[in-house]
């Protein structure tokens, strides 16, 4: 099982503790930071989207080589410089961005990208909304891809992860609407609930689109797993959070990961055991990210979720 995440890579840059207005630059990128994840649980992932022909672009490569993820069209574009996101943590470590991206050169994939990389030889398509947010020919690769998925009869994964920052509730939710018809599994934040119509109307949403699971992260309070009907709570492992950057990506590669490992190749290979066995691998892989500072280099790997699962 292979699991190709499209998408938005890009420089975080986060406080540095104990220092006022100093930040360090480290790779991010909700999409890539799945793929990562994906990768360090042992699985083939790989990573489509666009990187600034600059020095952060080709920093992120070699993250992505670093961390075993595979790049089948490694795009290096001179029409744009690699995307920015400037992180703000509270006393919490809950995080704020700011960004750098008008445009920024992850706006910048087209559907050309899309057929190099070859849809029907990955099993799990996964994707993200800030990837629609861009021009239209970048909306429209998002969409060609997953539409590309489904004919292939491939998997697909969709995390809204909005970001008031870029975009309106309203534009965002348009898109998204867009792919939640090609959608097997859905990730939202308990802040995102205004995209399903509230928590009260998951199961009829779900019915409207046909998707198979859907998950809602709760921050510390755990996940929340819809599916056939029913929900689970699935907590959150009891950690003193450091920066929660990445952590609902890591919480997902770890989701994804842990149903691959189960053997699950189609839809058809769910069950309840099988989600709440991913949800709490989940959890735990997230659990682990926030007591971290950083994107990319907080995501743990498969001996670390293990050791800590027992």
């Amino acid at each position: 099982m292979k699991v190709l995440c499209i998408g938005e890579i890009l420089i975080d840059f986060t406080p540095v503790k104990g220092m006022t207005n100093t930040y360090t630059a480290n790779p991010g990128g909700a999409p890539a930071n799945v793929a990562v994840s994906v990768a360090k649980n042992g699985i083939e992932a790989g990573f489509l989207g666009c990187m600034g022909n600059d020095d952060f672009g080709k920093l992120l490569v070699k993250t992505l080589k670093d961390n075993d993820v595979k790049i089948p069209v490694p795009k290096l574009t001179d029409k744009a410089t690699t995307t920015l996101a400037f992180v703000t943590l509270d006393e919490t470590g809950d995080r704020s961005f700011t960004f750098a991206r008008k445009p920024g050169a992850d706006m910048l994939l087209d559907t050309d990208d899309v057929d190099k990389a070859d849809i029907s030889s990955w099993d799990i398509i996964h994707v993200g909304s800030v990837s629609q947010s861009g021009i239209t020919a970048e909306r429209y690769a998002v969409l060609y891809a997953v539409k590309k998925a489904k004919e292939n009869g491939k998997m697909v994964s969709f995390d809204i992860n909005y970001r008031d920052k870029i975009w309106s509730v309203e534009d965002c939710l348009k898109e998204s609407e867009v792919l939640f018809p090609y959608t097997d599994f859905l990730k939202i934040s308990d802040e995102e609930l205004v995209f399903v119509g509230g928590e009260e109307n998951i199961f009829d949403f779900m019915k409207q689109y046909d998707i198979s699971v859907v998950v809602e992260t709760l921050g510390s309070k755990g996940a929340r797993i819809f599916y056939d009907g029913t929900s689970t709570d699935i907590p959150a492992l009891d950690v003193k959070a450091v920066d929660t950057t990445g952590a609902g990506d890591a919480y997902w590669g770890g989701f994804l990961s842990s149903l691959i490992m189960q053997n699950v190749t189609t839809v058809s290979d769910l069950n309840r055991e099988k989600l709440n066995i991913a949800g709490r691998y989940g959890a735990v892989s997230g659990g682990l990210c926030v007591q971290k500072p950083g994107g990319i280099p907080a995501i743990p790997g498969r001996e670390e979720i293990e050791r800590n699962l027992k």
